[in-house]
């Protein structure tokens, strides 16, 4: 619970007497590598805090894997939409590895936020960050090409290529496994 106070008081001052009332909303979980933390259809009830391990978020077309998002220590992941209004969520996230997450339940947040203001202001700002972030990916594809989306993501999130398998990271920069590959070679024969 240490690193994700260290986290907190990144986003927003936090008092002990939050800290307090914030830890009744809060559940530990391990997930083991492969196992759904979110499944397609169902409704998020939960934002996750990455305590260790990391996971992704994908769905699935004609049997395809499209990756669209990759999520690491000491980061919140979620399905936003669904988490917000309550609708089904229309992709899965699962555990890479072995994953020890921190689990905020949204009902007990909710509840703490309305009484509590420096808990509504964390949760906006968790919310806000990870909002930022979804958009910072999303504007890589308006953007950028397939080369320059992957030099981005080696300057700014370089744990992105070093952790996840080259045909998981092709398909979250859209492209073949073997144009990622030539991208790589080509840039390395220069």
């Amino acid at each position: 619970m240490n690193k994700l106070l260290a986290y907190i008081h990144s986003l927003t001052p936090f008092s002990d007497e939050s800290w307090n009332l914030l830890q009744t909303a809060l559940s530990e979980k391990i997930y083991r590598k492969s196992e759904l933390m979110l499944q397609e259809g169902e409704i998020c009830h939960s934002l996750f805090y990455i305590n260790q391990g990391f996971c992704k978020s994908y769905y699935e077309i004609d049997g395809v894997v499209k990756n669209t998002g990759f999520f690491f220590e000491n980061e919140i992941t979620t399905n936003i939409n669904s988490f917000g209004s309550g609708q089904p969520s229309e992709f899965n996230i699962v555990a890479c590895e072995k994953l020890h997450v921190i689990i905020f339940d949204k009902e007990k947040l909710f509840k703490l936020a309305a009484q509590c203001p420096e808990i509504e202001t964390l949760g906006r700002n968790c919310i806000r960050q990870f909002a930022s972030r979804q958009e910072e990916f999303s504007n890589l594809f308006k953007l950028y090409s397939a080369q320059e989306r992957l030099e981005y993501i080696e300057k700014k999130y370089p744990e992105m290529v070093q952790r996840i398998p080259l045909t998981q990271l092709a398909s979250f920069l859209g492209v073949a496994r073997e144009t990622l590959s030539r991208i790589r070679k080509r840039r390395l024969s220069q």
